[in-house]
């Protein structure tokens, strides 16, 4: 069957990716422990997973529509695989940063390659369901990066993990190669690198990509800030929780991301047929709602940490619809590098938010059992007020263009 030929090698290669992703919020007792590693430290250990990442965005772009996914995903794991073999023999935090380095590249493929094939073999009705599935098995990855994650070190340490986690990323990539289908038009003249460059401008320059853009890029930067590192020490430190309690509650969180996804995709496909409402609109009442129930975590929350982990696992998916919105708006030949350009400003985001999230609350003085609530406060309202900005820089972008683009 067609589709399990290009959904399935895809599909364990984001999870893959997403496993990379939220390990550290997992294991950062453990290297805290072993190398002595403060919250700054922390943050930018996890965080420089997102600048190598988005680096290769804008070049990824090029490559994805000149290339293709398979051949674009395929080599680039292998970058990704070695880097885990790096991270699990590091003895320093340099070391650590090279492996994780290489691991951002490596798996900086692992969604716009899927958002590429997915333009190329399948109908843009279809493409807020099908990238929803998509984000499904990245949830799936992170679900494997809780509750398992945390059982799996009693078995093994964080280094027997990351060389185990080599061996599957080769063997992802070897699946990629052998099952994944090429392009369907392999047989037609590439394009030169000039003109596929000028293209690229074209979409920087382009009104109804900046509408969008700021607030799609820091809502999802804060989701994965939040998600990928900073939500297991709050429920630790502010809502007092032990670690198997935490890693219980983010193992929920990420049942609901899943959800939030298939759900939202579902959602949009439905609605886009229907009412011809655009999977943007619907997208940003999601990021809205996201970024009302953070402002609650400022507060200490609902009260119920689960209700908490549920909402923002849920919402915090919505962010991603933009992606298959963009599929409508832009045409296919510049799929590849319009998604790279909004991932290149998703990670740049992600990179400055969760670093930042761990030098603001390293400014308070550490306590016997993690860092100060007051420090949390202090970051997620710093996170609100950046989501609030771009919020506002929507509407008005939609009332100075006189018209409704989505």
């Amino acid at each position: 069957m067609l589709f399990a030929r290009i959904y399935f090698p895809l599909a364990l290669g984001y999870a893959i990716s997403y496993f990379y992703r939220n390990a550290n919020a997992i294991i950062e007792g453990d290297l805290v422990l072993e190398l002595g590693l403060g919250a700054a430290d922390l943050g930018l250990l996890t965080s420089v997973y997102f600048i190598s990442f988005a680096a290769f965005q804008l070049p990824l772009g090029v490559l994805l529509d000149r290339y293709g996914p398979r051949r674009t995903e395929s080599i680039l794991l292998l970058f990704a695989a070695l880097g885990a073999l790096l991270f699990a023999q590091a003895e320093s935090l340099s070391g650590l940063i090279v492996g994780r380095l290489l691991i951002g590249l490596g798996v900086s493929a692992c969604l716009m390659a899927a958002f590429k094939a997915y333009v190329l073999w399948f109908s843009s009705e279809r493409l807020a369901m099908i990238n929803g599935l998509q984000m499904v098995a990245g949830g799936l990855g992170a679900l494997g990066a809780t509750i398992p994650l945390q059982n799996a070190l009693s078995y093994t340490d964080w280094r027997g993990v990351f060389n185990g986690l080599a061996v599957i990323t080769v063997f992802a990539s070897i699946c990629l190669w052998v099952f994944l289908p090429e392009n369907k038009r392999t047989d037609e003249k590439l394009p030169s690198l000039k003109l596929q460059l000028k293209e690229m401008g074209e979409v920087f320059r382009s009104r109804i990509f900046w509408d969008i853009a700021p607030l799609a890029a820091i809502s999802q930067g804060a989701n994965m800030a939040i998600n990928g590192l900073w939500m297991k020490p709050w429920l630790r430190d502010v809502a007092g929780l032990n670690s198997d309690n935490a890693a219980q509650l983010l193992f929920v969180m990420t049942l609901a991301f899943i959800g939030g996804f298939l759900t939202l995709g579902i959602i949009a496909e439905r609605l886009s047929q229907l009412f011809d409402i655009r999977p943007i609109s619907i997208s940003v009442f999601g990021m809205t709602l996201f970024l009302f129930i953070q402002g609650t975590m400022i507060f200490g929350g609902f009260g119920s940490p689960l209700i908490l982990v549920l909402l923002l696992g849920f919402f915090g998916t919505a962010s991603v619809l933009v992606y298959a919105g963009y599929a409508q708006i832009f045409p296919k030949y510049l799929s590849g590098r319009v998604s790279t350009i909004l991932n290149l400003l998703v990670f740049i985001c992600a990179f400055i938010l969760q670093w930042g999230v761990g030098v603001i609350i390293e400014m308070w003085p550490a306590t016997e059992t993690g860092y100060d609530p007051e420090s949390y406060q202090a970051a997620i309202g710093v996170l609100f007020l950046l989501q609030a900005a771009g919020l506002i820089w929507y509407f008005l972008s939609l009332k100075l263009s006189r018209k409704r683009v989505f």
